[in-house]
């Protein structure tokens, strides 16, 4: 169900779904491309690459009809095999999930930071993407650029009653761009891109300028701090359809309450084998004992080797080719990003390069990277959590599990992936071991605090506080988590949640394969899932329960 202006051409991607399954996932993408064409670049579109698209109310109309459409035919779609039911109830439940998020939820008219995360994450897309040469990623350059006045003269037309928090964390985001956009100059500004260039960085500049204006604006309308969730009947909804778990949040409360006591009981044994009187004592100790700001990623790089060969040595899953390369995070990305994200290659693109991200703090920062703590953000972004996942998901022949992505399967296999290798031996250290609990605490606390600010038990102000109390971490780092939480409805919550379903799937997959059960051949099985839901995994599997 195309667009009006829809690139309708053929993508030919040699699947093995039946043909109307093939037909209705290659439509679904291209309408959600063709709405955000940042996307579609990131995914390997080439024809996305000089667009930025809008979320304007006429768009948005048209992309809520289609998505209606595209449902109404994949809901009604007859399948032969079980592998296509599984991938057919994937591609309707994304499809209901896009629809709800853009009739519902709305964040095209809240939130701002969607409009200038687009415009941040657009800009810098050009600077990093691979397999296109450099004449090629000029011109998209160029064109991306020369959208940025209309995308937010859209922006500033389309929202209305802004939260704060999303205001405040636009403007963190939108100070970034000018930087963004004189990478750009530096990078094609020699002629490479054409002569309107430089005219167009101008304009994009100003325009930026301008949004800032309209933010500050929308910051002096914006109300005093209160509830500002998607409330529970939304938040609900994304249970069911973005995670497919039939929990209930006061079944999910109990859950996170004992895995709380789980990992405060964990630190606590660790800080005394420390020699601390505390966890928050052992913690404010190790903390001193960070690499160089200068050697931050270097030493990233070294545990990034070392967590490969575990993987490889103890035979944990297969390892697919591809490089594995960590940046300092940009900018315009460290106000949502704390300590580490990652970002992978195209599944659609020939460069099988992921980036992995790592914030350096400020010298006044409060929570400093600690050396020991690296090892548990690698085997979480790179070996065998997020890196590894995406390189096995985009080697399928089916294009569902090659393209869809859930949180509570992907950050739920990268939070399980950071016990596998504490399982395994690749954490030996009590330090080590330390942080690693301290990452499932911070984890565990995200489930009261996504279901509290959506429900409305729980304002900007009051989450901030739960997690400098709970986690230790300084007020800047809350607030971006906070920040975050707000802006992505359940879906902090998930990490833990997946981790959850991913050990109860391993526990009954194992008592039905008894003594022929090896971890490596589980881990191969749920990675050849991609990134749909765990239920729809354990489905797959044969696993009742």
């Amino acid at each position: 169900m195309p667009l009006d202006g829809h690139d309708s051409s053929p993508l030919s991607w040699g699947v093995t779904e039946p043909h109307a399954l093939q037909q209705l996932t290659e439509s679904y993408f291209e309408t959600r491309w063709h709405v955000d064409p940042v996307d579609g670049s990131g995914a390997g579109r080439t024809a996305c690459d000089g667009r930025l698209g809008s979320f304007d109310e006429e768009g948005i109309r048209q992309y809520v009809a289609a998505l209606r459409a595209l449902g109404g035919a994949v809901e009604g779609l007859d399948v032969a095999s079980l592998d296509d039911e599984i991938d057919r109830t994937a591609l309707l439940y994304d499809i209901r999930l896009a629809e709800h998020r853009f009739r519902v939820e709305q964040p095209h008219r809240r939130n701002p930071g969607l409009w200038a995360g687009h415009v941040c994450e657009g800009l810098y897309q050009v600077l990093v993407l691979r397999g296109r040469d450099r004449a090629a990623l000029a011109r998209a350059a160029s064109d991306r650029l020369a959208e940025v006045p209309g995308f937010l003269a859209a922006a500033r037309g389309t929202l209305a009653d802004c939260p704060l928090v999303f205001v405040r964390g636009a403007e963190d985001t939108l100070r970034a761009g000018a930087g963004l956009i004189g990478d750009l100059e530096a990078a094609f500004g020699d002629g490479a891109a054409g002569g309107a260039f430089q005219t167009r960085a101008d304009e994009a500049r100003a325009a930026l300028a301008a949004f800032g204006s309209h933010l500050a604006a929308l910051a002096r309308e914006a109300g005093p701090e209160e509830p500002w969730g998607v409330g529970r009947e939304a938040f609900d909804f994304r249970l069911r359809f973005q995670h497919a778990v039939s929990l209930s949040t006061e079944e999910l409360l109990r859950y996170a309450g004992a895995l709380i006591e789980e990992a405060e009981h964990e630190l606590e044994g660790l800080a005394r084998t420390l020699g601390a009187g505390s966890w928050p004592d052992a913690l404010e100790r190790l903390r001193a004992s960070g690499p160089p700001r200068g050697s931050v990623v270097a030493a990233y790089e070294g545990v990034v080797r070392r967590a490969r060969d575990h993987v490889r040595a103890k035979a944990l899953a297969g390892v697919p080719e591809g490089a594995l390369e960590v940046l300092e995070t940009p900018a315009h990305a460290r106000p949502w990003i704390p300590i580490a994200a990652y970002l992978p290659p195209g599944p659609l693109s020939d460069d099988r390069t992921g980036r992995f991200f790592v914030t350096v703090p400020d010298a006044e920062e409060a929570d400093a990277r600690c050396r020991h703590e690296i090892p548990v953000a690698v085997a979480h972004e790179g070996y065998p959590g997020h890196h590894l996942h995406f390189l096995a998901a985009h080697a399928q022949p089916r294009i569902v599990r090659r393209l869809l992505t859930t949180p509570i399967s992907i950050e739920g296999w990268a939070l399980y992936a950071e016990g596998v290798m504490d399982e395994t031996g690749f954490h030996p250290e009590p330090p080590e071991r330390f942080f690693r609990s301290l990452a499932l605490l911070w984890r565990a606390l995200r489930i009261p605090l996504d279901i509290g600010v959506h429900t409305g038990a729980l304002t900007f102000g009051t989450a901030t506080r739960f997690l400098m109390e709970r986690l230790h971490v300084s007020a800047s780092h809350a607030e971006a988590e906070v920040r975050r939480t707000f802006a992505e409805p359940a879906y902090q919550m998930a990490y833990a949640v997946g981790r959850r379903e991913l050990l109860s799937l391993r526990e009954a997959y194992s008592r039905r394969v008894g003594s022929g059960f090896a971890l490596g051949a589980f881990h191969d099985a749920v990675l050849a899932y991609g990134g749909i839901p765990i239920s729809l995994v354990r489905w797959g599997m044969g696993v009742d329960g």
